[in-house]
């Protein structure tokens, strides 16, 4: 059903058109206690919520029977209907899932046989063609075969209790910067390169692979040395092995798993082997307990719903076009990355599940950054800009640095934006260039130490607050055709600069393509 027919809907709205109490007044007495989960609490005594607005928020959840298609999802079902597919990531935690025992036998044997890899790389028993142990491994993908994996080891790479002494490279743009920036630190002689591609076709993966062979056999004039340094992950066998890899090191993918959701599969290799086989059992349990609270939890304490139908408050009824993520952790720089493609791709769609026009408005932009880098930049506009917005702060209480002047000085620049977003600064009449009007609303989380239990608790949230945002919108959250296109028209502009073939374009794009070839020497 379209959303904004529901009565929910169209009560909210009449809340939303009334005179909402401030934040100032709000944040006296929150709506919301603090939910806790796996060492994370979310905090949503921010958000300009009372009541009456919680109440119609959870009933437009009932009359969009969100947790009946939770329950679908969870049971197998093919929810994504465009492509006939069940959604079943939360299998590879063996967590909520009522899932038949030939996935969960799949799912563990994969698992073994990632560890296996893991531990004789981590330890020094996986030897390269000349007997000599590994020192370096480069992971080439591109979107949910990258992002969610390159922000996993860069947050926990760094744990002494788990990290190795290996370095962890990772390359996914087919700009030449990326791979080629990576390659001269490599001795190809300790070298393993990763290879996450599901079809061993996108044309990203596809071109750095290649480019990484190329790079290798140039330097050992050994093609039977691929597959003692290369290993894939993918569901194409055939190509794979035309590539040289070696069965043995051919990790399968599923359909019913979406790359954006793909890190706790074999795509998590270098997760494993940055953090360990225990560190990644951990991070699966966090996952899992996420699930858990998902499909046990009542309404009114379960934290994806909450999450999503506060967003729909924020981006629907409120007027909020962005949503900025400000992390207050370096090691978690790269959340803003993994969330744009799991949140964008997901929920950026104009078409409900049975093919018509949405006729409201999805997903908005997401960015952000770290503090308190941001608040030297764009938080001048958060804070006095004319744009509704929304934003998740996310900030660690502690951590085994062992510098309190760092970390309190962190902590409270965190909870003073909040703080200024929500109440603002009443400037004196004279100067009125200080003037932060404030109300605006905003979640706080905060992890109690950055570990892989708590990780993997905070993507799942994330990966359900998306799932419930779809299913109030009543679009699929798990296919991306706009992705596609662009894919489809870059293939004639390269034959075309390449040579191989001439191709009729508009005008706009056919003079860009004769300067960019005579620019070309």
């Amino acid at each position: 059903m379209n959303p904004a027919n529901t009565a929910a809907w169209k009560n909210l709205a009449k809340l939303a058109a009334q005179d909402v109490s401030s934040l100032a007044e709000l944040t006296k007495q929150p709506t919301l206690d603090i939910l806790e989960l796996s060492g994370c609490q979310f905090d949503f005594g921010k958000q300009r919520l009372n009541q009456e607005i919680l109440t119609g928020l959870i009933e437009l959840s009932e009359e969009c029977e969100v947790f009946a298609h939770r329950d679908k999802m969870l049971n197998g079902e093919a929810i994504n209907n465009s492509e006939d597919r069940a959604v079943l990531h939360t299998a590879l935690r063996q967590g909520a899932n009522v899932v038949s025992p030939d996935i969960a036998n799949a799912v563990q044997d994969v698992q073994r046989r990632m560890a296996t890899i893991a531990e004789a790389v981590r330890n020094g028993t996986w030897l390269g063609y000349t007997n000599k142990p590994i020192t370096d491994v480069v992971h080439i993908g591109i979107g949910g075969s990258h992002l969610g994996p390159e922000l996993v080891v860069r947050a926990l790479a760094d744990d002494g209790k788990r990290s190795s002494n290996l370095k962890i490279h990772f390359a996914a743009n087919i700009d030449g910067h990326d791979l080629f920036a990576i390659l001269p630190q490599l001795n190809p002689e300790k070298t393993l390169f990763i290879i996450a591609s599901k079809s061993f076709t996108t044309l990203e993966t596809q071109v750095n692979a290649q480019s990484a062979r190329s790079w290798f056999l140039e330097r050992t004039c050994s093609p039977d040395g691929i597959a003692k340094h290369f290993v894939a992950i993918t569901t194409n066998i055939g190509e794979a092995e035309s590539f040289g890899l070696a069965e043995e090191n051919l990790l399968p993918m599923w359909d019913w798993v979406g790359g954006r959701y793909s890190l706790w599969s074999a795509v998590g290799l270098p997760i494993m082997i940055a953090i360990g086989v225990s560190g990644f059992e951990e991070l699966l349990a966090g996952a899992r307990s996420a699930d858990r609270h998902f499909a046990e939890t009542q309404a009114q304490t379960n934290i994806p719903l909450l999450s999503a139908l506060l967003a729909t408050w924020n981006y629907n009824f409120l007027g909020a076009g962005s949503l900025a993520v400000l992390t207050y952790d370096e090691r978690l720089a790269l959340l803003p990355d993994y969330l744009q493609q799991l949140e964008m791709e997901s929920n950026g769609k104009s078409v409900t599940r049975d093919g018509d026009a949405v006729g409201i408005h999805t997903m908005p932009i997401l960015w952000g950054g770290t503090g308190t880098r941001g608040q030297h930049a764009y938080h001048q506009l958060l804070h006095q800009g004319t744009r509704a917005f929304t934003a998740d702060f996310i900030l660690v209480a502690s951590d085994d640095l062992d510098q309190a002047e760092h970390h309190n000085w962190l902590a409270a620049n965190a909870l003073a934006q909040s703080q200024a977003m929500a109440i603002g600064y009443d400037a004196p009449a004279n100067q009125p260039y200080r003037q932060v009007p404030g109300n605006r609303p905003t979640s706080t989380i905060l992890i109690d130490e950055l570990g892989p239990r708590q990780l993997g608790a905070l993507l799942a949230v994330y990966e359900h607050k998306v799932f419930c945002q779809g299913v109030v919108w009543n679009i699929n959250s798990f296919d991306q055709w706009g992705v596609e296109l662009g894919k489809m028209l870059a293939e004639p502009i390269y034959e075309t600069l390449s040579g191989q073939q001439d191709h009729k374009q508009d005008l706009a794009t056919q003079r860009l393509i004769e300067t960019i070839q005579y620019k070309t020497p």
